[in-house]
């Protein structure tokens, strides 16, 4: 097969138009007259607003990745594994946040979750077809995906609740809120976990995603507004953190464990030539 870097060029120019139109909406929601992560619906699980700076890493090793779709390696997981997958998700997730930023938060909550199948469906590919077979796949292609997996994970519970939760600058956290609150902090931390365990070395970026989350939403809801949500956000947090670092330590032994299955192949040959 040819790897001409003009092969499949449609595709290649559409993921690149594509990520700038993803690029300019979360840009948007920053230099906006009005500033979406001070002037929104406050909710109850609401982050703090440097949560979402994971959005600004996403965006740099996305740029690494339209350009790696013109190398071979690139080319197979990209163009060939995650084809138009990609354009789809840039598209819909642009929609999410114009819907965000201007607060039609249930319509945005529906894209939310269209964005949420689109990200796990290129998530399943890239994971179950496309073992990371160098740096580049490793940092370029698994990376980011998995970052985004894990952030959209969190949007989805977001947008959830600026959808259909109460605004929390004007309603005391009730019982039926607290408990869905926590059913949520539950279920992000759940998530976390799945991930750690999804592989023998774990997914320590889409845990990291939800972690980093998890504090922002500790820190964003003080004590004075709901000690009890304030105190299981930082619980749920902590937990997070430690799938993070059994993450952290499974990449440990696969890439400890890779070195030692290198210097096993390589002992046939250094007998067969004494």
């Amino acid at each position: 097969m040819s790897d001409n870097w003009r092969d499949d060029i449609l595709l290649k120019i559409a993921n690149i138009v594509v990520y700038f139109l993803f690029l300019g909406s979360n840009v948007y929601t920053v230099a906006a007259p009005h500033d979406v992560y001070f002037t929104g619906r406050e909710t109850y699980v609401t982050p703090a607003p440097w949560a979402f700076l994971i959005w600004s890493l996403i965006h740099l090793l996305l740029l690494g990745t339209v350009i790696y779709q013109f190398t071979a390696p690139g080319k197979k997981v990209i163009i060939e594994g995650i084809s138009w997958r990609f354009p789809l998700l840039g598209i819909l997730n642009a929609i999410y946040v114009h819907l965000w930023a201007s607060q039609h938060y249930i319509l945005a909550f529906v894209f939310a979750l269209f964005v949420s199948s689109a990200i796990s469906h290129i998530y399943y590919v890239v994971k179950k077809f496309h073992a990371p077979a160098n740096v580049g796949d490793e940092v370029l292609v698994h990376l980011p995906f998995s970052l985004y997996h894990g952030w959209t994970t969190v949007l989805v519970i977001i947008t959830a609740f600026e959808a259909f939760g109460v605004n929390a600058l004007f309603v005391p956290a009730g019982v039926w809120t607290k408990v869905f609150v926590f059913l949520a902090l539950f279920f992000l931390e759940a998530t976390a976990a799945t991930y750690a365990f999804s592989s023998p070395e774990g997914d320590l970026a889409a845990s990291f995603a939800i972690t980093w989350s998890l504090f922002a939403i500790f820190a964003h809801q003080n004590v004075h507004r709901s000690g009890f949500i304030h105190w299981s956000a930082l619980a749920f947090a902590l937990l997070s953190a430690f799938w993070v670092f059994m993450g952290i330590f499974g990449t440990y032994k696969r890439f400890r464990g890779g070195s030692i299955i290198l210097d096993e192949e390589r002992a046939p040959l250094v007998g067969s030539e004494t």
